[in-house]
């Protein structure tokens, strides 16, 4: 496990261009070079090539970025990546990792605000190709992204005025958009998580409209364009931002916020049945959450 950048708040905000390999087998951290790393940031995104991970987006106090950078483990060298025909410098936008391709969407940048743009860059040709808006779904961040094998499929998020219960899938080989039904579907939401499972999308917890911490969500089928809802019965509290993998039978999500920060979560077994199995208790220790940093945070 790799992870990179970010930022804590203690009445000033820090950023990190720092990082660290874990190794489970050993159970040891191994710091990650700074030698032409990307500059500090949060609210990336990164994916993993299977080589390398590539790093791009997010802001710091003096803006926010188009810039990234491409980190191999095997050398711990960073090598900066082009920013020509890159999308606009933005946060809080998705990334997926197609085979062969990162794919950004999606965001909020200093041009327009919330964006419905975003770009394709091929890692070995070190060039960007911007995806098509036709047909795209609205502008909106803090939504989610998972690759199907063959489409990005974007679901959720926020334009600070709405809180979507819409989406769309997006195919690299046409450059095409299609909308996803919302027939169905769960209830408008952000910072909720979604998990591919092979067949199926599923998305699940987040915040609506009224801030409310959510423990529902659904399974979408791409080949049906249709929604099934996710059981309630035993499922963890309702949380955001929390995280969620998908094992290969089971969705397991863990932590986020819910009022107070959680160590707990939950097993979802989304192939013999809606089963959600709790795992650890919360650890109620209620604490204010830290004041964001300048972005686009819905009133």
């Amino acid at each position: 496990m790799i992870v990179w950048g970010g930022s804590f708040f203690d009445g000033v905000f820090h950023y990190f261009n720092t990082g660290g390999r874990y190794n489970p087998a050993t159970d040891g951290w191994t710091a990650t070079s700074t030698i032409s790393a990307p500059t500090a940031r949060d609210a990336q995104t990164a994916v993993w090539t299977g080589s390398e991970m590539i790093v791009w987006g997010g802001e710091n106090d003096s803006g926010l970025f188009n810039t990234g950078g491409k980190y191999n483990p095997s050398t711990n060298n960073w090598t900066a990546i082009s920013t020509a025909n890159a999308p606009t410098g933005r946060l809080d936008q998705t990334a997926v990792w197609t085979g062969s391709e990162m794919m950004i969407c999606g965001g909020f940048d200093n041009v327009v605000g919330y964006c419905n743009t975003g770009g394709k860059y091929n890692p070995g040709a070190n060039s960007w190709t911007a995806t098509s808006t036709i047909g795209a779904p609205a502008a909106r961040a803090l939504h989610t992204a998972v690759w199907s094998g063959s489409e990005m499929i974007i679901w959720g998020g926020t334009d600070n005025i709405s809180y979507f219960n819409t989406g769309g899938r997006y195919s690299p080989d046409t450059d095409s958009w299609t909308a996803t039904s919302t027939t169905n579907a769960p209830v408008g939401r952000w910072l909720h998580a979604a998990v591919w499972t092979g067949s199926k999308m599923i998305v699940w917890g987040g915040r609506d409209e009224n801030f409310i911490a959510l423990n529902t969500g659904g399974k979408y089928n791409p080949d049906t364009d249709s929604w099934i809802a996710t059981s309630i019965t035993n499922a963890p509290t309702g949380r955001e931002p929390d995280t969620a993998i998908w094992t290969g039978n089971e969705m397991i999500v863990w932590g986020g916020f819910g009022g107070s920060y959680l160590n707990s979560g939950g097993r979802y077994c989304a192939q013999s049945g809606p089963t959600p199995t709790p795992t650890a208790t919360p650890r109620v220790t209620p604490r204010p959450r830290p004041t964001p940093q300048p972005r686009p945070t819905p009133p």
